[in-house]
């Protein structure tokens, strides 16, 4: 450890030995680090209140303030700094006492130099560990407060005025909207607005998982409980304990696993598979789906009774094209953070290409905007962005109600080839979504159903 260089570590060193109190604040120093010492308990304590330590080391036998007492006020003011007990030889009472108070470890007298220097080596790691967690967390919270919630339309205020009084209860939420409105935004919102906000945040994705498989995501599963389980595995609801479920296009659950869902809601305790004995759980439900779930409701693919225990607050978040007020401020927030993304200065942009925001249809809502805009930011060559730098479907204006936006060939056409083909490019941008495809051609989901069947479209 000699010739160990500097380091930032700065350690509050509490003994009322004198002589071993400067052995130690000699070896700890030689080492690199930066000791602060003191012979009494409260002083000691002073001096942790007052300063920023890494790491405490402290005698577990003092008079005035006794190193439990010390342990106990210290770990009261900041629970994730390191400390390590100093303990008489053989002593396993102190030293389990000590652990069980929040120490980090302990050493045993007489120790030898190697021994402390590398007690302290882990200590201060396992510190490190815990702050980086906490400088996580607190950037976490900070990014998705609801605050940072992009929007001054009269559309987008509603949906916060919501959200900040949902934010304050327990009670179960369904956010509607169509794709790339940013519902999982609004979901983590209410999250880490709330009294759960320092619990976890578990989201799942029921559209991204296979329908065999969607039951042992959310509740678990046992060893042997199916081929393939070759252990146990906590369900997403056993991980969100505490927290907050994010059922993400809970529309693509199948009915059975609808049927587990509703029982696990009413109960608040799942079952995981395989096994016979329930597990409570304390979980927060928020959902979320781009279908019109009373329509699926008709079409007996969508429980009714689960509806409603989801629905219990429901909050509609709008498409961009019906806020469009909103776009300016948040072109301006995606280049900024785009711009920091890519260590790229911020340009500025045109006026001309505001109006072509305004303008065009956004069917990908606010995550189009955010990726055109980031696109933009990396491509262009200049310090404002132009309408050069649009790509060509961008460029060509949203057209007026009843007026073509395509030219008719000189050729004869066969108008069941249009149609067909208007139906397959229109289910292709919305991801084979029929509720969003049909809204969006303006005709009931069992209309679109009967001409995807008469064109043998998958």
């Amino acid at each position: 450890m000699r010739g160990m260089k500097k380091t930032d570590a700065k350690i509050l060193l509490v003994d009322d030995d004198d002589s071993l109190r400067r052995v130690l604040e000699f070896q700890l120093s030689e080492a690199g680090y930066t000791v602060v010492s003191e012979s009494d308990g409260r002083e000691g304590l002073k001096r942790y209140s007052d300063e920023e330590f890494d790491c405490v080391i402290t005698d577990w036998r003092m008079p005035k303030m006794t190193g439990s007492q010390l342990l106990q006020q210290a770990t009261a003011i900041n629970s994730e700094i390191p400390i390590i007990v100093i303990t008489a030889f053989g002593d396993v009472d102190t030293a389990v006492e000590a652990m069980r108070g929040g120490a980090f470890d302990f050493i045993t007298k007489p120790f030898n130099r190697l021994g402390i220097l590398l007690t302290v080596e882990k200590a201060l790691k396992y510190g490190g560990v815990l702050a980086e967690n906490r400088r996580l967390r607190r950037q976490v919270h900070e990014e998705f407060r609801i605050e940072n919630v992009i929007g001054t339309s009269e559309k987008m205020l509603q949906v916060f005025d919501l959200v900040t009084r949902v934010s304050k209860t327990n009670v179960t939420v369904l956010i509607e909207g169509e794709s790339g409105t940013g519902k999982e935004l609004i979901a983590k919102g209410i999250h880490f607005s709330g009294t759960r906000k320092n619990s976890p945040f578990i989201a799942i994705n029921c559209a991204a998982i296979p329908e065999t498989l969607i039951e042992a995501e959310l509740f678990g599963y046992k060893k042997g409980a199916f081929t393939g389980a070759v252990g146990e595995s906590k369900g997403k609801f056993e991980e969100a304990n505490g927290g907050t479920l994010f059922l993400d296009e809970i529309s693509a659950m199948p009915l059975q696993s609808q049927t587990r869902l509703l029982r696990v809601l009413q109960e608040q305790e799942v079952t995981r598979l395989g096994e016979n004995n329930p597990r409570k759980v304390d979980v927060r439900i928020i959902a979320a789906t781009n279908e019109t779930l009373p329509e699926l409701i008709k079409e007996n693919t969508f429980r009714e009774d689960l509806y409603y225990r989801l629905a219990v607050v429901p909050i509609t978040i709008p498409p961009l094209r019906e806020r469009r007020e909103d776009i300016p401020i948040l072109t301006e927030h995606f280049l900024t953070r785009s711009a920091s993304k890519h260590g790229i200065k911020p340009p500025k942009i045109g006026r001309d290409v505001v109006k072509i925001f305004f303008d065009y249809a956004w069917m990908g809502n606010v995550r189009e905007l955010e990726n055109l805009v980031e696109r933009m930011v990396v491509l262009s060559n200049g310090d404002t962005l132009t309408v050069e730098d649009l790509p060509v479907n961008v460029k060509k204006p949203l057209p007026a109600n009843g007026k073509l936006w395509f030219s008719l060939p000189a050729d004869p056409i066969n108008l069941d080839d249009v149609e067909c083909e208007i139906i397959r490019a229109s289910l292709t941008r919305y991801n084979g979504n029929q509720s969003q495809t049909s809204k969006y051609l303006g005709i009931t989901r069992s209309a679109l159903i009967y001409r995807m069947q008469k064109y043998g479209l998958e």
